[in-house]
């Protein structure tokens, strides 16, 4: 590889890594994830298009294909459950890095056999699928789909520069799901405060014991904390049952 070749791939990589530190909040998740792929087709060798695929709620999708062949393509992947992006976000070897040479090659025709001839009539001989994920219990997974219209151009540059920015991909989802992780836990904290500060208006307690008050009603319900502070809370605006529901709460067993 050329050295203005590194240059360039350097030059990639560092804006993409700018963008991630910028948007500390990631936000705008889909803009950067696009902004990635448009870096890695202009700058992995011998790459033509690209997309990430995603899995939602059991179903993988396509997300920032950069043409609506590429986005057929991906979604044929999911429709027949086989492929390469399949295999690096389902069964991926050690390296996360799965690569087809040419779809039309005999090898590759039997490892994908319903795939195989779309993409060939479709114009592309070539993907490189790296996988991107959150190592978090159901965490999104995911992978970097670089295909290429000429076979056997995916060679060992084109592998570690695809690697590269699947990395920046991966470090991307991480930080989207530690947000949103953390937004979910601030979300709780102030739910709960507000369910004690009914509970403490209501029954003149102070802050330890309506916590334990809540606490003792979702283990008597078994119910997760936090749906019994949204039912507490959500009881405020209502009237004459809703009094009674937050009253319930401070009659213990031996008043019934």
């Amino acid at each position: 590889m050329e050295p203005h070749q590194n240059d360039r791939i350097v030059v990639a990589l560092r804006h993409a890594a700018r963008e991630l530190t910028r948007r500390r909040d990631i936000t705008d998740l889909e803009q950067t994830l696009g902004r990635i792929v448009i870096s890695a087709v202009a700058t992995v060798p011998g790459i033509d298009a690209g997309s990430i695929s995603m899995t939602r709620r059991g179903q993988i999708e396509t997300r920032q294909p950069t043409s609506e062949t590429i986005g057929r393509l991906d979604s044929l992947q999911s429709a027949l459950h086989e492929g390469p992006c399949i295999t690096a976000i389902e069964g991926p070897p050690e390296s996360g890095v799965v690569i087809a040479h040419d779809f039309a090659a005999p090898e590759v025709a039997e490892r994908w056999p319903r795939f195989a001839p779309h993409a060939v009539a479709a114009g592309y001989r070539a993907l490189i699928s790296t996988q991107i994920s959150v190592d978090s219990p159901g965490g999104p997974r995911g992978a970097l789909n670089l295909y290429s219209t000429s076979p056997n151009t995916i060679d060992e540059h084109t592998r570690t520069i695809a690697g590269l920015f699947g990395v920046q991909a991966a470090l991307l989802l991480y930080g989207s799901d530690t947000a949103a992780h953390l937004n979910r836990a601030v979300d709780n904290r102030d739910l709960i405060g507000q369910a004690k500060g009914v509970l403490m208006e209501r029954f003149k307690a102070d802050d330890t014991t309506a916590f334990h008050m809540l606490v003792k009603a979702s283990q008597d319900t078994n119910l997760k904390l936090t749906t019994v502070a949204l039912w507490v809370t959500g009881s405020v605006s209502q009237d004459g049952t809703a009094e009674d529901r937050v009253t319930g709460m401070g009659t213990s067993k031996e008043d019934s």
